[in-house]
């Protein structure tokens, strides 16, 4: 049993000391898409790779690029999400790559735009692609820009956007949110003229049943072209005008 221990540590050890002088031979990047679209590609991450590391490839141990150097490399990219690399046995250097989620646009007029990902971190926009997410607008959305990071201080907006965003109908149907230097959100319809004054972000479900209230009892008598605005804000109440 000591004798094939010390044989099974033996080639342990043989394997690893293998693996550690073997050269890598080639790259092969996997980028998971986000519903078919592509923020950053397998191109660009190889490019990346191969210019932040020119002897990535081709090298013995002495000059091997480590795993830890080449994911911080990948996660350093502003719409990567998570990065995990490998070595497999044929000394393929495998790296797979999550991209960030954007669930909402920051338009600026003057200014280039932005993301908000679904987990809160803003995102520069990209050159490979778009998507049709949420748009948000005002003085206040342009502030966010530079907070990098929403999950601590914005939570109550997040989850407005998240709401939005998760649900089928009210990721059709409202286009674009109007944030008021107060903290007011008023929102933008895809169908209907009216601007919805939501107020704060916050009884966010209760006051979505109000605007469904507003769809299904009012519209249908009064018709869409009746109101220029309408006020959910305030509790037990819908105002229209």
């Amino acid at each position: 049993m000591i004798l094939l221990g010390m044989t099974l540590l033996g080639f342990i050890a043989f394997t690893e000391h293998k693996t550690e002088n073997r050269a890598l031979t080639n790259l092969d990047v996997y980028v998971e898409a986000v519903s078919d679209v592509y923020f950053v590609d397998e191109k660009e991450v190889a490019e990346l790779l191969t210019n932040a590391f020119p002897g990535l490839l081709g090298h013995a141990s002495k000059t091997k690029v480590s795993i830890h150097e080449v994911e911080k490399k990948v996660e350093a990219h502003p719409f990567v999400k998570k990065a995990e690399v490998y070595e497999d046995l044929k000394g393929t250097l495998m790296v797979k790559v999550s991209q960030h989620v954007p669930m909402a646009r920051i338009v600026r007029p003057m200014a280039a735009d932005g993301y908000i990902s679904s987990s809160g971190k803003i995102l520069p926009t990209s050159s490979n692609y778009t998507t049709r997410v949420l748009i948000l607008t005002g003085k206040k959305a342009e502030t966010l820009l530079k907070e990098g990071d929403l999950s601590v201080q914005h939570t109550p907006l997040l989850e407005l956007i998240r709401y939005i965003s998760s649900d089928p109908f009210w990721s059709a149907q409202i286009s674009a949110l109007d944030l008021l230097a107060n903290g007011d959100i008023n929102m933008h319809q895809q169908v209907g003229k009216q601007v919805i004054e939501f107020g704060k972000p916050e009884d966010i479900e209760l006051k979505f049943r109000k605007i469904k209230t507003y769809y299904k009892k009012i519209l249908p008598e009064k018709g869409w072209n009746t109101y220029s605005r309408v006020n959910v804000k305030y509790k037990d109440q819908i105002i229209c005008e």
